[in-house]
């Protein structure tokens, strides 16, 4: 076996795989969920799913890749019982790591692209419908889309090329610490406006009734468990294997429980960053949160088009998302030129340039799903609907629902090598108390994510049918 490369620190190791899971779900998704159901009450709430659903599945998603030594290419193929067909899903986990990138790259991309408006000061003087009709007069530009689009994966496909040690870690650590730095100072900018006080309670001082009825009476609490179990379990990447790939490229000095929870906690504290960014800054306004683009491509300018420094305090903000998308971007792509590397037997040069032309014609159908193809639906959902739904709620919990099961079964990897692996080296045991919790309570709950995102995305047509 040749000898495969290895991160140059513990550190590269873990804000890389920190940067796989901190991603723009971290910055406008939790923000918008956390107004939407309760406040400080919420992060509770998602920090205890964070706790008991996301960080078991990384730790074996970490151990069937150190075990392995390979990539999701190969891991399952060398873990698994001989005659066994584990190694099936491989494609699968290929599958989803490209449809992500789908429609990752464009999204980056619309990032660079506000990231560079707001340093020309295209904004300044706009109320908020000139600040929204930028947004969709950027919607209507196919060919600025593709160009932003083709910048992203040019960046991170370049990075790759330099090697593990070279490339991905060396620019993801400088990023990521320019990404905490720039969210610090960004946090620190918006707790200090006038009559940021109320977003600061609001975030930070639990209300249990905001968790359990909303502002017009209603009865939310169920909505609010499966949002804070989706967002614990989809922050953190898992279930495609891009987790894995870092842990099949560490050494065996740390016992990997430990090493999830560091993970679990960087990515955490961006997302509760980005909290201490938007709250304040919304309350500041007197803005609503509002819901996912809405947030951060047409409430934040507006906001930032008000500030003293505004064209400063805007650039950063988009410096910084973009950072965590190119965070994102790099590491799913790592993995999928070590998939290409470990099955076929390419060499990263080769393996980058098909992967590079690749990816560039799989994001076309998203960029021209907004414009071209706007009229395109499946199933109700535009091209980057369709792709996100695919990922979200079909690939992530399948995907962490198998790697549960080949870690646990007598027919898979098994408990006992799963927990040998997990637990060698120093640092915090994986209990072996939690193997009934993890064996057949987790996967059921994996489950019911999966059901729950169908019903939520076609409960109103089974109705009608019913």
């Amino acid at each position: 076996m040749e000898k495969r490369e290895t991160f140059s620190s513990r550190l590269g190791f873990l804000l890389i795989s920190a940067g796989c899971a901190i991603g723009l779900g971290n910055v406008w998704r939790f923000p918008y969920i956390t107004g939407k159901y309760g406040g400080a009450a919420f992060v509770l709430l998602y920090l205890l799913f964070l706790l008991i659903l996301g960080l078991p599945v990384m730790v074996m998603e970490l151990a069937v890749g150190r075990a392995s030594r390979r990539s999701i290419a190969l891991s399952f193929q060398t873990l698994e019982p001989k005659g066994s067909k584990w190694h099936w899903f491989s494609y699968v986990g290929l599958a989803g790591n490209y449809l992500l990138m789908m429609f990752y790259t464009v999204i980056a991309g619309w990032l660079l692209y506000y990231f560079v408006k707001m340093l020309r000061g295209d904004f300044a003087g706009l109320d908020a419908e000139g600040v929204a009709g930028q947004f969709g007069s950027l919607m209507g530009q196919p060919w600025t889309m593709a160009i932003y689009m083709a910048v992203v994966v040019c960046i991170g496909m370049f990075v790759c090329l330099q090697g593990l040690r070279n490339g991905v870690e060396r620019v993801n650590k400088a990023m990521m610490v320019c990404l905490l730095a720039l969210m610090a100072v960004l946090a620190v900018n918006s707790i200090l406006l006038e009559g940021a006080g109320g977003g600061l309670r609001f975030y930070l001082q639990p209300n249990f009734q905001n968790l359990v009825y909303d502002a017009e009476g209603n009865w939310i609490l169920s909505e609010a468990v499966f949002a804070a179990m989706g967002q614990a379990f989809f922050t953190l990447s898992l279930g495609i294997g891009s987790i894995a790939i870092f842990g099949s490229y560490i050494g065996k000095e740390h016992r990997l429980a430990g090493e999830a929870l560091r993970i679990g906690v960087l990515d955490t504290c961006v997302a509760f960053t980005a909290g201490l960014i938007i709250f304040p800054a919304c309350s500041a306004f007197g803005v609503s949160t509002g819901e996912g683009p809405a947030l951060v491509f047409v409430t934040l300018p507006n906001i930032f088009n008000h500030m003293a420094l505004g064209r400063l305090w805007g650039g950063a903000f988009f410096l910084f998302l973009s950072f965590a998308a190119l965070s994102t971007v790099i590491a799913v792509f790592e993995n999928i030129i070590s998939f290409t590397m470990d099955r076929w037997g390419l060499s990263r040069q080769k393996a980058v340039m098909v992967n590079f032309v690749g990816i560039l014609l799989l994001s076309m159908p998203c960029v021209l799903g907004f414009n071209v193809w706007s009229g395109l639906t499946v199933l109700g959902m535009d091209v980057s609907g369709l792709e996100d739904f695919l990922v979200s709620q079909n690939f992530l919990p399948l995907g962490s629902l198998l790697y549960v099961l080949f870690c646990t079964s007598r027919k898979g990897w098994g408990w006992d090598k799963f927990l040998a692996e997990a637990n060698e080296g120093e640092g915090l045991r994986f209990p072996k108390g939690v193997r009934f919790y993890v064996s057949y309570i987790l996967p059921l709950i994996v489950l019911f994510i999966f059901v729950m995102g169908y019903w939520n995305q076609f409960g109103e047509w089974i109705k009608r049918i019913f």
